[in-house]
């Protein structure tokens, strides 16, 4: 696999698990009014589906554009679909995460907790105080424009920072910066939210003759 599908391969997969993730948000107490904010706002949010857009860059630079269309049911099924500029699939079944690329013909297949497990919206899905304690969440508005900022408190985190863009309370984008200085902006358009979505757009069958990487365990 070259640098740049590797690229777009791991930016696809991390920015899915987190928004996965973070779409797992259940009610709670939060001793943050901001992380109160986020968390009713995502808990309502049980199916999604829209059009997506991925830039990204590092250095001041363009590295990567990539665009199509995703779909997500929680808990932890997820669909992301590149069409452009090359064909690649991220699919998510609840257990483990496939990763295809039809044009090589390989498939790489981890189990879902090793994509996500320090992704900082994680913690969304469960106690509030866990969100309060390992992360520092900060809100700002700008018209019907809401921004939730998350830094993680620890420096195990797969990235420095990671913004929830929120318009009219609909999730409209991701924005977030690994430890590397890479920045990875993702914008949805077409948005449906709370669509009726097949149960096959998360189920993957391995294609014959396709090489398979297992990853984890």
């Amino acid at each position: 696999m070259t640098n740049a599908r590797k690229g777009l391969a791991r930016t696809l997969g991390l920015a899915g698990a987190t928004f996965m993730a973070a779409c797992m948000a259940l009610p709670a107490q939060a001793a943050s009014s901001d992380a109160e904010r986020l968390t009713s706002l995502l808990e309502p949010l049980k199916t999604y589906s829209a059009d997506f857009n991925q830039q990204v860059a590092s250095g001041g630079g363009s590295l990567q554009n990539a665009s199509g269309h995703m779909w997500l049911s929680r808990p932890g099924r997820f669909n992301w679909e590149v069409s452009d500029p090359y064909r690649q699939t991220v699919v998510s079944d609840g257990q483990k995460v496939y990763l295809y690329d039809p044009d090589l013909e390989q498939v790489s297949i981890r189990p879902l907790d090793q994509r996500v497990t320090h992704t900082p919206a994680l913690l969304l899905s469960g106690q509030a105080s866990e969100l309060t304690e390992n992360y520092n969440v900060s809100r700002r508005q700008q018209g019907t424009t809401e921004f939730f900022a998350l830094s993680p408190r620890s420096n195990d985190s797969l990235f420095e920072s990671l913004e929830l863009v929120f318009n009219n309370e609909r999730l409209s984008g991701i924005d977030l910066t690994d430890g590397t200085g890479q920045r990875t902006e993702i914008s949805f358009r077409n948005i449906e939210v709370n669509p009726d979505i097949s149960a096959s757009h998360f189920q993957f069958k391995i294609p014959e003759g396709a090489d398979v990487m297992r990853e984890g365990n």
